[in-house]
């Protein structure tokens, strides 16, 4: 794996030190990255609770409440490309510092917004933010991780994603008896950024990305001071990749850039929707007095749904858990909206789709980062991100009109339909990369 002459090589760094490092870096990595991704879904989860009272408060419409619901989802369309590219052309590091400092100041302006257009702008420049922790958090993680247990390691991300969407709806529950209580909710997040925005000041840049851009100089630095483990020339092969957004539609990479869009979208329209709206949901199907119950239980299903999905990705394979999912949350939906006046079918259809959701979803932080080259890694798993979160943003902002129009049986099986969908697409495009280097996997799809 030599990248210079071996007489022009230092003097080796004592495995010792190098073992210290490395368990430094990746301890200070793995946390600042799972405290990003959690502020991500602290920021979704947050909504559910503080809907009803920061409605009355601002005197919010259908459309207005629509909006807001929908607001970090459109944020997101822009935020990861946009960061995705910055984080392909620029580097990781950069972009991971800027991204949570915008965490930061957006989360304290929840707290001073007056109306309804103010909480909408807010909250989109948070989606600006969500996307860009989607194109860049993983990624760089990802870079740094050996190639065994790595779908383990990034899928780890998402059980802080839903550990953060629960504990926003414990904190919602916990404020919506005090006057203005939203506003300490939504806002509470900024604690977490700050400790984020700290640990990530001792991040370095990602060695493969640096190896992409021919800096092979410094990226040997990386290798030798931290252990990391890579197939250094497949890297360097790729270096001449193509990179930019036009690049995720050509012949090469088309076919990644279609499956990881659309599965994402796939798992998480039906997701997003229904739990902006759960209170919504329950009512329409003459269960609201248990809504705030439910939406707890659900929301810690939702954990342990995830936490299952970690825990069997590298055991059962990447095409397992995605496909059979798909199908099994399908039926589920379509059940709830045949029987809506069974407690029982809703209650436990609701938590087999949450349960399942939740386990492939696990997958939105593993699959995107192996289709595609190190070159183009950040820009596509930014837009794949952002397309999943247009179907999001779209469900988001129709279900309360869709529940007023259709009702919530038209709504359940519209969901069913998506996810059934994500397992068509799924079982033709998507490949096996469990255990393969980075720069092997991302072959494997073409």
């Amino acid at each position: 794996m030599a990248m210079t002459p071996v007489s022009d090589r230092p003097e080796p760094i004592p495995a010792q030190r190098v073992a210290r490092d490395r368990g430094r870096l990746h301890f200070r990595l793995k946390t600042a990255t799972q405290l990003g991704q959690g502020l991500d879904g602290y920021v979704i989860g947050g909504i559910g609770m503080a809907m009803a009272a920061l409605t009355a408060d601002l005197h919010l419409g259908t459309v207005a409440q629509g909006l807001v619901g929908a607001s970090p989802l459109i944020g997101i369309f822009f935020g990861g490309p946009v960061f995705g590219w910055l984080a392909d052309r620029f580097g990781r590091r950069p972009v991971f510092m800027v991204d949570m400092l915008v965490f930061l100041l957006s989360s304290v302006a929840q707290f001073f917004v007056a109306d309804g257009t103010q909480l909408f702008l807010v909250r989109l420049v948070m989606g600006l933010a969500i996307g860009g922790e989607y194109a860049v958090g993983a990624p760089l993680l990802s870079e740094y991780a050996p190639s065994k247990g790595r779908g383990r390691l990034l899928s780890s991300l998402e059980i802080s994603w839903y550990a953060g969407y629960a504990l926003a709806t414990v904190v919602g529950a916990l404020f919506a008896s005090v006057d203005g209580g939203w506003r300490w909710s939504l806002s509470s997040g900024a604690v977490v950024a700050l400790a984020c925005l700290a640990l990530r000041g001792g991040v370095p840049e990602s060695a493969r990305w640096l190896l992409s851009q021919g800096r092979t100089g410094e990226a040997r630095t990386l290798i030798e001071r931290y252990g990391i483990e890579l197939d250094a020339d497949a890297e360097l092969a790729d270096s001449g990749e193509q990179a930019g957004f036009r690049a995720l539609f050509s012949k090469a990479h088309l076919r990644a850039t279609v499956f990881a869009s659309t599965f994402w979208a796939a798992l998480v329209l039906p997701y997003f929707a229904i739990g902006a709206f759960w209170g919504e949901v329950f009512e329409a199907l003459n269960m609201g007095d248990n809504a705030a119950g439910a939406l707890l239980v659900y929301a810690f299903t939702a954990v342990a749904g995830v936490t299952a999905g970690c825990l069997v990705v590298d055991r059962v394979g990447r095409r397992k858990l995605l496909i059979p999912p798909f199908w099994i949350t399908a039926g589920c939906l379509a059940v709830v909206a045949l029987f809506p006046d069974v407690t029982a079918v809703v209650v436990g259809g609701f938590l087999f789709f949450i349960f399942l959701n939740a386990a492939s979803s696990a997958l939105t932080a593993v699959y995107p980062l192996e289709v595609f080259p190190t070159a183009l890694r950040t820009t596509g798993v930014g837009f794949s991100a952002a397309m999943s979160r247009v179907g999001a943003a779209i469900g988001t902002f129709l279900l309360p009109m869709g529940l007023d129009r259709f009702g919530p049986e038209f709504v359940l099986l519209v969901g069913a339909g998506v996810l059934a969908l994500g397992g068509v697409v799924s079982h033709f495009l998507a490949p096996e990369t469990t255990d393969m280097d980075l720069a092997h996997a991302a072959r494997a799809e073409r």
